[in-house]
């Protein structure tokens, strides 16, 4: 009895099935995907970095800040008292005038009247000329001569008790305005305020204490 020969269905000439290709076309989409998540979260994070880099920038070198206006190193010259029956005084001596300025950008000010006083009263005045403090640098004044006398001074009770006592304290008050300028585009006002105590000792004619804020 002849055999039947037995037909079989010829395999892919490539070697794969439909399903090996189904699934190589899955894996490719697959990659496609990941590799588009790997761009979003690369864009994300770039963006994030932009937006920390920006507060940063706007934290630091673009905030304002506001300049101080201090004296410094004063020695006295000259003095004249008199504590008797109409107290009086009659003065002067050298101080240094700083001004500080901690920001990214120059701070140009205006001419500025430094106010020197006793009991409320005007004694003395000086002005300081327009100039500029560079960028995070203090500009220094040297050698600001200050003149000062009590003619002005409606009441010397209080004066006479203070010289007996040894002592003859000034105040001392300013308002600088001017403005701050940041990467040469942007300019905003800036005004400090002075409010310095001088304390002199009559009898050593010496600078005792000088305090600034």
């Amino acid at each position: 009895m002849a055999e039947k020969n037995q037909e079989y269905p010829f395999a892919p000439a490539n070697g794969y099935t439909r399903s090996d290709q189904e699934s190589g076309g899955l894996s490719a989409e697959e990659l496609k995907r990941k590799k588009k998540i790997k761009i979003a979260i690369y864009v994300v994070a770039f963006v994030i970095f932009q937006v920390i880099v920006i507060t940063a920038f706007s934290l630091t070198v673009m905030k304002v800040k506001t300049p101080k206006l201090r004296l410094e190193n004063t020695q006295l010259q000259t003095l004249t008292t008199n504590a008797s029956n109409s107290p009086s005084f009659d003065g002067s001596f050298s101080t240094q005038v700083r001004v500080k300025n901690t920001n990214f950008g120059p701070y140009k000010f205006e001419a500025t009247t430094l106010n020197f006083n006793y009991g409320g009263a005007t004694v003395g005045q000086v002005v300081i000329p327009k100039g500029k403090a560079g960028m995070k640098s203090t500009k220094k004044i040297n050698d600001v001569t200050v003149v000062f006398s009590s003619t002005q001074l409606p009441n010397s009770a209080e004066l006479g008790s203070e010289l007996t006592a040894g002592t003859l304290t000034l105040s001392s008050s300013a308002r600088m305005n001017g403005k701050v300028e940041l990467m040469l585009i942007m300019k905003k006002k800036k005004s400090t305020n002075m409010n310095c105590t001088i304390t002199i000792d009559v009898a050593q004619k010496t600078v005792k204490s000088l305090q600034c804020k």
